[in-house]
């Protein structure tokens, strides 16, 4: 193989962000043999010519808005690496973290999917390197508003994972997409992200699907970024209404009989609770008291989550 790891970077009207991104993982490479592969899904902000000004890239130029799951896939098609790894465009590589995982996933093989520790600006820890899969127990959790109000408990918002700070080797639900290492060989044998999520769940599907094969996916926090959290995303109201429709998809994906009706049931009540109680009195102090209005006005557009792709 030609590189250690091929790094794989989706870019979406990210010009402001993806030099940066880029120039780190140069910076921060250290011995390791790296590819580097960047999709840009149509951007409209001269994303395309920050990139090409960097050396050692590849670009594909889709030219269209693929999807964060099909431009992975798109680019996964041309590595050539023992390792492929996810990197989002609004994260820095700090302190040789792509070197490190590369070197965790190879003292530690058969985990799968591998991650990190992601910060803030700041240095405060930034929680959303790894997740909890959803169960029927975090749904009902959601359900009661209890993953809000209880925000930050292990029992009472699971997927969260309580008070964990990620700054211990630990195995977990999720690994997300903007830090996670895979083997090329295991992710070619699971064909890749499922192409219907066009933009979150791709990664919990994965995780699913990673550990029906026997595999438990973990987290290193010698491996370590910055992460400006939804600075490559929409406006909130839209990210939010994305990962509402990748999490029905998901659930209608990985639960079956009576267990899929009741999280669906669940998912339902959880978000109607919140546009109820964001409407109200002190509820409308709620955390994106608005957005859960417009996420309950918009149920039909998202709860039947991802339709198949023609033909798929």
């Amino acid at each position: 193989m030609s590189a250690d790891a091929a790094v794989v970077v989706v870019s979406y009207n990210t010009a402001h962000l993806i030099g940066e991104c880029l120039d780190s993982l140069d910076k921060e490479r250290g011995t390791l043999a790296q590819q580097v592969v960047v999709v840009d899904n149509g951007s409209r902000d001269g994303s395309v010519g920050v990139i090409r000004e960097r050396g050692g890239v590849e670009l594909i130029d889709a030219g269209e808005n693929l999807g964060f799951g099909r431009a992975v896939n798109r680019a996964a098609a041309s590595a050539d690496a023992e390792f492929l790894v996810l990197l989002n465009p609004d994260t820095v590589v700090l302190d040789h973290a792509i070197e490190r995982l590369v070197g965790f996933a190879r003292v530690y093989p058969g985990h799968g999917l591998y991650g990190g520790r992601a910060l803030h600006r700041d240095g405060s820890l930034e929680m959303s390197s790894c997740w909890g899969l959803p169960t029927v127990w975090s749904m009902t959790c959601f359900a009661l508003g209890l993953t809000t109000f209880c925000r930050g408990s292990a029992r009472l918002d699971p997927e969260s994972l309580g008070g964990w700070r990620r700054d211990t080797v630990r195995e977990v639900g999720i690994v997300t997409g903007c830090l996670l290492l895979v083997p090329l060989v295991l992710w070619r044998e699971l064909g890749g992200f499922d192409e219907r999520y066009f933009m979150y769940g791709e990664d919990a599907d994965l995780a699913f699907r990673v550990r029906s094969a026997g595999l438990r996916p973990i987290i290193t926090p010698e491996a370590c970024i910055v992460h400006d959290v939804g600075g490559a995303s929409k406006t909130s109201g839209d990210k939010q209404l994305l990962l509402f429709q990748g999490k029905a998809t998901l659930l209608r994906d990985h639960f079956g009989g009576w267990q899929r009706c009741l999280v669906l049931g669940e998912l339902v009540a959880g978000v109607a609770l919140r546009a109820v109680l964001a409407s109200i009195g002190p509820g409308r102090r709620l955390p994106a008291a608005a957005d859960w209005r417009r996420l309950w006005r918009a149920r039909r557009q998202w709860f039947p989550g991802y339709a198949a792709r023609p033909g798929g």
